[in-house]
């Protein structure tokens, strides 16, 4: 059975062995089956890229570039693709979002490399889409912890015994919490992630303390108190109230080791998404509970690779049965 394989472009390294062995008076069936290649691929090759001089194989490689790029292209991005790209990028979803979504949807497939392109001719052209991108071009920094770790918190349970279920998100219930810090360390806003649907949940409190984090905490969690199973923090003197969290909502409370911050991976990401609408230069006091929710929902409302390309809200309502609506933090909105 003949196998029709997809055509590569010839090499500048093949084209100038087609020229050395074309002179030598070797045949396109001989040089073709060296070179892996077709006889017709070799026949075709030296009929449309030769000059008035014969074959040569840099004159050949640039008749062959410029006729790629003078090739009429498939034109993918329609105006309705682009509409839709465009709604999608208002809710700031990144281009590989978008991507799986229209295919999920059935409305094309794209690679997310043609959205990123799209958007940078938009900028270039005046347009403000990239400003929707999270990094906007800027440089990741890669941030450590310091040598004088906060400690001191009393009868702190280690990762290590954290369940297998909850390491392998087998399950709801098993979330991540932490901390986002304003300027100047004035006012904060307390975040959970569930591993396993991705939902997220935050509250703005007015400060560090340790009461105002478990009172927001169980505030999130208690309409779902019976789905909590576990709840794993980093070591910030702000969780030492963990063990009234833990009576509160009947579940089971864990740490992450000193600088081992990818064993809260998922929040620390979620974290890192939310700072694009509270950036580290800006102070957290007074900023109202429905601006953090708003801001969470468009997170929540965004599909996830992971999640096959379903929302955190989609996913949440699948495995339970529960409408992110009736949390109380949601109520808020409306």
């Amino acid at each position: 059975m003949e196998v029709h394989m997809k055509y590569k472009q010839l090499s500048l390294e093949e084209r100038y062995y087609i020229s050395v062995e074309h002179k030598a008076g070797t045949s396109a069936n001989i040089i073709g089956k060296s070179l892996g290649r077709s006889q017709s691929s070799i026949s075709r090759e030296l009929k449309r890229n030769k000059g008035q001089r014969g074959y040569r194989h840099n004159q050949a490689h640039n008749l062959a570039h410029m006729r790629h790029i003078n090739k009429p292209k498939k034109v993918k991005l329609s105006a309705p693709v682009k509409a839709s790209i465009d709604f999608f990028l208002s809710h700031d979803w990144s281009p590989e979002q978008i991507a799986g979504r229209l295919k999920l949807y059935g409305i094309i497939s794209l690679h997310h490399e043609t959205i990123y392109r799209y958007v940078l001719a938009d900028k270039k052209n005046g347009g403000n889409l990239y400003k929707h991108l999270r990094h906007q071009n800027k440089k990741y920094r890669k941030r450590y912890g310091n040598a004088n770790n906060r400690s001191g918190i009393p009868n702190r349970v280690d990762i290590d015994n954290r369940p297998e279920v909850a390491n392998n998100r087998e399950r709801v219930g098993d979330f991540e919490a932490d901390t986002i810090i304003g300027k100047n360390h004035k006012g904060a806003i307390v975040t959970l992630d569930d591993r396993k649907t991705k939902l997220r949940l935050a509250m703005a409190v007015q400060g560090k303390k340790a009461d105002l984090v478990k009172n927001a905490i169980t505030y999130l969690l208690s309409p779902i108190s019976n789905l909590v199973k576990t709840i794993t923090f980093d070591n910030g003197k702000e969780f030492t109230k963990h063990e009234l969290i833990a009576e509160e909502l009947d579940c089971d409370t864990y740490f992450a080791k000193p600088y081992h911050s990818w064993e809260r991976g998922q929040n620390e990401n979620a974290n890192g998404l939310l700072r694009q609408y509270f950036p580290k230069a800006m102070e957290l006091v007074d900023i109202s509970h429905k601006r953090v929710l708003e801001a969470v929902h468009k997170l929540n409302s965004r599909p996830r690779k992971c999640l096959g390309y379903r929302t955190p809200c989609e996913a949440f309502l699948e495995a339970t049965g529960i409408n992110v609506n009736v949390l109380k933090g949601y109520a808020l909105m409306t």
